[in-house]
């Protein structure tokens, strides 16, 4: 038996997605800019993706531009709105995705000022640290809607309710959330959000940016004019399609999925619990992610763990997918003040819709097994 426990990092694909995305391959392989009926039917195609994606999110499908994956969006969404501006603030957390960091500390080299927010001990930040970093000159507020190390939701309404009215445009990544929270762009109250197909049961290299009618950024590829000139190139079409397709279907499901993969995970923690000791919680258990169980083992080292684990068939990870191969330790969990021995011991589950009960049943049994037989080499 191999159990996959790290939906964070990816999904598999739904089965329509694969189907929907091969048919448009071979039978609807026009590009959607020609003015023929292959392309007519392409740009068809192309609208229909975006009515999807709208509908998930509550949006106008206007206000729909396909990306090439979360982090380009995140890009658009920070450099498009600083392009506007010769210097300026921006507020974010020390928490995000290395796609907003980074897009953060390059525009600190151009000469814009960044505030970074910290978290609590429970990896959240609050309205009111949002409220006092404020400056006249504040551009842009980027806050994630959950975390995708350690699940945590951030207060997303609440402060779009404070940035009313105030000119400061408030971006949120939700690419984790989407499909395992509610995520309407109307009750979250943001400018711009980022969300990603493969987190959705979507293909990989496809996302999406939601930019209200009326927020002003600037385009940072610039050519034929593609995405109403947001996001020049010519539409990964398959992709695009495969996206439309998880977003319908993740509309339909979300609810019921994200109680499936709550009850997994619940399911596994009850059980090692009763297990094994030595374990604790990194983040907080309120507000957290469906699915999402970040854990630090007493006496052990995670590179040792996941290594037993793979064998043994049980898919995990010690951090985000996307810095695991770095080898420096979480910068999320940095963030929380854990120890040095709770940072190197850390690991990320992070069960799906697909994960049943008897899979967490056989996946505690195998982690309070490794874990035991690690700690006795010691």
């Amino acid at each position: 038996m191999r159990i996959y426990l790290d939906n964070s990092a990816t999904t598999c694909p739904y089965p329509d997605v694969v189907a929907a995305m091969s048919e448009n391959m071979l039978e609807n392989w026009g590009n959607p800019s020609g003015i023929h009926s292959f392309g007519r039917d392409a740009y068809d195609a192309l609208r229909c993706s975006r009515e999807q994606v709208g509908t998930l999110l509550n949006a106008d499908p206007d206000e729909i531009y396909f990306t090439s994956g979360g982090t380009e969006a995140d890009n658009i969404a920070l450099r498009g709105v600083a392009q506007r501006f010769e210097r300026g603030h921006i507020i974010t957390s020390s928490i995000e995705h290395h796609a907003v960091l980074e897009s953060c500390r390059w525009l600190e080299q151009q000469g814009f000022s960044v505030t970074y927010l910290p978290p609590d001990a429970d990896g959240r930040v609050s309205c009111g640290q949002v409220a006092a970093a404020l400056r006249p000159d504040t551009l842009l507020v980027s806050i994630m809607h959950a975390n995708n190390e350690i699940g945590s939701m951030q207060p997303i309404a609440e402060i779009g309710r404070l940035l009313a009215g105030s000119g400061v445009l408030l971006h949120t990544d939700a690419v984790q959330s989407v499909g395992k929270a509610e995520v309407d762009v109307q009750k979250l109250g943001v400018d711009m959000l980022t969300l990603s197909g493969h987190k959705i049961n979507g293909p990989k290299g496809v996302g999406a940016l939601f930019v209200r009618h009326g927020a002003d950024i600037e385009p940072l590829l610039r050519g034929g004019g593609q995405e109403r000139g947001l996001r020049s190139g010519t539409e990964n079409m398959p992709g695009i399609v495969g996206l439309g397709v998880a977003a319908g279907l993740t509309h339909q499901r979300w609810q019921q999925q994200a109680a499936q993969a709550r009850l997994a995970c619940s399911t596994f923690w009850q059980d090692l619990q009763g297990r094994l000791d030595g374990v604790t919680v990194n983040g907080g258990m309120e507000d957290r992610l469906a699915g999402n169980l970040n854990l630090s083992f007493a006496g052990v080292e995670s590179t040792s763990l996941l290594l037993l684990l793979d064998m043994a068939g049980v898919a995990v990870s010690a951090a985000s997918a996307c810095s695991s191969g770095s080898g420096a330790p979480s910068h999320v969990l940095q963030a929380l003040g854990l120890d040095e021995q709770r940072l190197r011991s850390a690991v990320r589950l992070s069960f799906g819709w697909q994960n049943t009960v008897t899979e967490a049943h056989a996946a505690a049994e195998i982690f309070a097994d490794k874990v035991s037989l690690l700690r006795a080499a010691e």
